[in-house]
């Protein structure tokens, strides 16, 4: 920082700002430290949740291949057109120390009922398509956890570049410039008393001499 004219009053203001830069850098950390405690429960959530979408993806294409050894492929259109859209997503917000974590909510739902007739299916399917709703539903959980990492992530990486902004840089010029302030005006308070001790040395010569 451009060195500042050695006064008293540029000195109670460069500490102000020390003052307030080691503030701000106490705040960062423990923001730091909210959002790396988040994360880690993201992350312990994403491992979770990928485990059992993984468990659930192979027991639906497991599903699937014993209905289409069973039932012949499975590309009826009836049977695809009876399978109803899910139009019942919405997404919503929540801060954690100012990052928006998105949440997508799924409507209430009754249990699934089979959308198709007797005639067209067998049990395999019905496993598969219980399944592929187990996967809809793990797929939201994972795609909502996963988003929050991403964005803490960045968020605790833009955070640990002002920390170390104000730690390693900002504070220590602050620190360095109220020390070299403070040297600068004891060095002319001791050039003062010598000159005042010598104008009354001298005066008082002056007087003996009278």
């Amino acid at each position: 920082m451009p060195r500042l004219a050695p006064t008293k009053g540029n000195l109670l203001a460069v500490k102000h700002s020390l003052e307030m830069a080691r503030t701000g850098y106490e705040l960062l950390d423990r923001k730091r430290t909210i959002l790396i405690n988040e994360l880690m429960q993201l992350l312990d959530s994403v491992r979770t949740l990928r485990s059992e979408l993984s468990q659930v993806f192979d027991a639906a294409y497991t599903a699937l291949q014993r209905a289409n050894l069973t039932l012949g492929y499975v590309n009826d259109r009836d049977l695809v057109a009876a399978v109803p859209v899910e139009t019942g997503v919405s997404l919503t917000f929540h801060s954690v120390m100012g990052v928006e974590i998105p949440q997508v909510i799924m409507q209430d739902t009754p249990p699934p009922e089979m959308p198709y007739g007797i005639s067209q299916s067998n049990h395999f399917l019905d496993e598969a398509y219980l399944a592929f709703q187990q996967v809809k539903h793990l797929t939201r959980l994972l795609t909502q956890v996963e988003i929050g990492v991403y964005r803490l992530t960045e968020e605790i990486r833009k955070t640990q570049k002002r920390s170390n902004a104000l730690k390693n840089i900002i504070i220590p010029q602050y620190e360095e410039t109220v020390m070299w302030i403070n040297e600068v005006l004891e060095e002319r308070e001791r050039e003062e008393f010598i000159r005042l001790k010598m104008i009354k040395h001298t005066a008082a010569l002056g007087q003996v001499s009278s």
